[in-house]
């Protein structure tokens, strides 16, 4: 990208910005005035986690469930303890269901029983009551409260409501926290680092600003949005996230160049012109490498990536377009007041006077092989964890171990055996009626088949529930007056439809339980229709859509990345060495996650509970996300090292001039990310925590050992064959 005089695009960009600037503040502030009134309540318009694959089989199987079988749409597990009662006594169970008695009341409530799963311990003083409801998940969310005020309190118990209503409404109380701790948190800390980057009052405010707003719009419109579609509970962090990062990364340039630029042009419409035409274009390119990293999301057909990928774009174009029309009309407004209110001074004139990032430039390039080779062998060192990464569907575990819901799921988990209450349900649908003696035949020749699969412990149908017998003798039992009737009420079978419970010998979320749900939908039928659902089944159709998206989200991402940044730099081999180091930045974040969050490394520093697996979603966002933010110090530092180049023709002394002019910037930058970023590790969720700890690393990683040593390395070993593109693209 040519930084240089030429009055191009950007520059009468940034002077028709400074010429309509009070107009397009006072747009920006109403705009901002009304997005934020409705930012704050959008966490209570996200109503799902997003963690489905619609149109799946396993997604059918569930509606099928449903709409066929009867089952409840939503339900949610009331877990009790005692230390010195016995609740599987049938005086303290009659107590447990009085305490119930106003909420079976409810129109809504469609069963409440005592939990029939076996359990694994016999721990008295544990007992469990699934309420099944009536109710949609999102109209359950609606109830949830009359639903917990309902739930009585029987002496000398502790209750715990779980379940998946439960989790969805703790991650809404959890997101309301997480962004008012970054608020807080986040905030003050970027303040002071701008205070000490800019020494000024209002350079410092700037950047801020920015990315508040960059927030606040992007959720304000999400909120809109939410009329119409559903999105994850979970986008607001990352919105939170991505924009306070990226707003205020972006704006810093900004600021940055147009402080440069008072000193040299005639005046501040100048000024605010050219750093509209340097640093401004650097921003707008930028913006779109990260656009690409966020869109190549839709790739992955699963609802929580299309949530994430909206919620990414949005706050990246905001950040981006504020960038570029707010920010420059801000700067005219503040001319050359941007460098008064003074804090500091005597540190930032030592800072500017400072020669360091020149030679560390140097110092690299005196041995670019080794430290090239020494860093690369590194970075591929903490790649290899993630050889041996397990992901699985979070639940509850998303939550911190003091939530209620996490504590009722790993008290259910303890002691009552997971494997049967959340089988693998086979939805079968005949071609006759399922009481037709054709159908109970193709039935049971089917079950027959699956039961012989190695990895299952057991099969139940309605034909078990009748003692197994045979086709002709099941035929006669369901014409018998109340048989049929009985099993209906168990949801096992209704018109041309049958309910199988199949259950695995291993753990849901183990490999073996999805290789057994492979094995399932691999059995031939002739005359059946089958539909493999359940938790296993989830996870399976999940993993499906990533693994058939990531080859394309990656070859889309890095290609169309290369291409911009070819056209950009007009040279072959510098957005080739781009590509690779995002590559080794990226892969390294991800192996300290796997780290952290798998092997539980660090957790009690980081206050963090390893669930001992990656979330599903981990590896696709964190992939999307960085290899977009990383094109950033790429964009800005060879922008700077070409500007340089064409001045001088000298590769390595313009990488030494460009790594001094950039260096403490992108060092500020990065510093300021690493705060945003990092005050989201000690939120309440364990997903942003993950996000956050990837994207620290990642952070920290390219703009220190990549930035300041590989790619001085690289320029120096590559010498002019750095600049060298075909004549079709240099244009010469």
């Amino acid at each position: 990208m040519r930084e240089s005089q030429e009055k191009g695009l950007f520059w009468h960009w940034g002077v028709r910005m400074y010429r309509l600037r009070w107009i397009i503040t006072f747009f920006w502030i109403l705009l901002f005035i009304a997005s934020a009134f409705f930012a704050q309540k959008l966490p209570d318009r996200l109503k799902e986690s997003g963690f489905n694959s619609k149109g799946s089989e396993s997604d059918i199987g569930f509606s099928l469930m449903k709409k066929e079988l009867g089952t409840s749409p939503s339900a949610v597990n009331i877990v009790y303890t005692s230390d010195h009662l016995d609740l599987t006594s049938q005086q303290v169970k009659k107590n447990i269901l009085q305490s119930l008695e106003q909420l079976k009341k409810q129109s809504y409530v469609e069963k409440l029983d005592f939990n029939s799963t076996p359990r694994l311990k016999k721990d008295k003083g544990i007992q469990s009551v699934v309420v099944e409801l009536k109710l949609k998940n999102q109209q359950a969310l609606n109830h949830f409260p009359e639903i917990k005020r309902l739930i009585g309190k029987p002496k000398g118990m502790n209750t715990y409501v779980d379940g998946d209503i439960a989790t969805t409404h703790e991650v809404q109380h959890a997101t309301k926290k997480d962004m008012a701790h970054s608020e807080k948190i986040g905030l003050p800390i970027a303040l002071l680092v701008l205070l000490f980057i800019f020494g000024t009052l209002w350079a410092a405010i700037l950047p801020l600003l920015i990315g508040i707003m960059s927030v606040s719009l992007t959720l304000g419109i999400t909120y809109y949005l939410t009329e119409y579609y559903s999105f994850s509970n979970f986008l607001p962090n990352i919105v939170m996230m991505l924009g306070l990062a990226i707003g205020v990364d972006y704006a810093l340039f900004l600021v940055s160049r147009f402080r440069e630029e008072l000193k040299r042009q005639q005046s501040v419409e100048e000024a605010v012109a050219m750093a509209t035409q340097t640093a401004g274009k650097s921003v707008f390119f930028s913006g779109f490498a990260v656009l690409i990293g966020m869109l190549g999301m839709l790739f992955i057909k699963l609802s929580i990536i299309y949530s994430l990928c909206l919620g990414g774009v949005l706050v990246v174009f905001s950040a981006m377009f504020l960038s570029c029309t707010l920010l420059p009309s801000l700067l005219g407004i503040l001319g050359h007041h941007i460098n008064s209110l003074k804090v500091f001074p005597r540190t930032q004139k030592r800072m500017e006077d400072s020669i360091l990032w020149e030679r560390i430039a140097l110092s690299v390039m005196k041995r670019p092989a080794f430290l090239a080779i020494l860093i690369s062998t590194l970075l591929i060192s903490l790649m290899l964890p993630i050889i041996r990464m397990k992901v699985e569907v979070p639940t509850a575990e998303v939550l911190p171990p003091s939530y209620e819901s996490r504590i009722g799921a790993e008290i259910l988990k303890k002691n009552y055996d997971v494997r049967k209450s959340s089988p693998i349900y086979i939805i079968v649908r005949t071609k006759k009626k399922v009481t037709d003696i054709s159908s109970i035949k193709s039935i049971k020749k089917y079950e027959d088949k699956i039961q012989r699969l190695p990895g299952l412990l057991s099969v139940q149908s309605f034909i078990n529930v009748l003692g197994n017998r045979t086709p002709e003798e099941t035929f006669q039992l369901l014409k018998i007056k109340g048989t049929y009737d009985r099993m209906e009420n168990q949801n096992l079978l209704k018109g041309n439809f049958a309910l199988l419970t199949a259950v695995p010998r291993s753990n849901p979320n183990s490999a073996e339980a999805s290789n057994l749900v492979h094995q399932i939908r691999k059995v031939s039928t002739n005359d059946l229709e089958l539909y493999v659902t359940g938790q296993t089944a989830l996870l399976v159709d999940i993993m499906d859509r990533i693994n058939s998206g990531l080859p394309l989200l990656m070859l889309f991402i890095i290609s169309v990345t290369y291409l911009i940044l070819l056209y950009a730099f007009k040279s072959v081999l510098i957005p080739l060495k781009a590509v690779m180091m995002n590559v080794l930045s990226l892969g390294a974040s991800l192996g300290i996650v796997v780290i952290i969050f798998q092997y539980g490394w660090l957790t009690g520093f980081l206050k963090i509970t390893s669930t001992g697996y990656v979330s599903i979603i981990m590896p696709v966002t964190i992939f999307c996300i960085v290899f977009g933010i990383s094109m950033d110090y790429e964009v800005f530092l060879i922008s700077r090292i070409k500007e340089e180049y064409e001045r001088s023709g000298d590769n390595e002394l313009s990488t030494a001039i460009g790594l001094q002019k950039t260096g403490r910037l992108i060092s500020s930058a990065a510093l300021i990310l690493l705060v945003v970023v990092g005050s989201f590790i000690f939120t309440n969720i364990e997903i942003t925590k993950a996000l956050g700890v990837g994207l620290f690393c990642a952070i920290f990683i390219d703009a220190t050992l990549i930035r300041i040593i590989v790619v001085p390395a690289l320029m120096k070993l590559l010498g002019p064959a750095n600049w060298w593109g075909p004549k079709w693209i240099i244009g010469k």
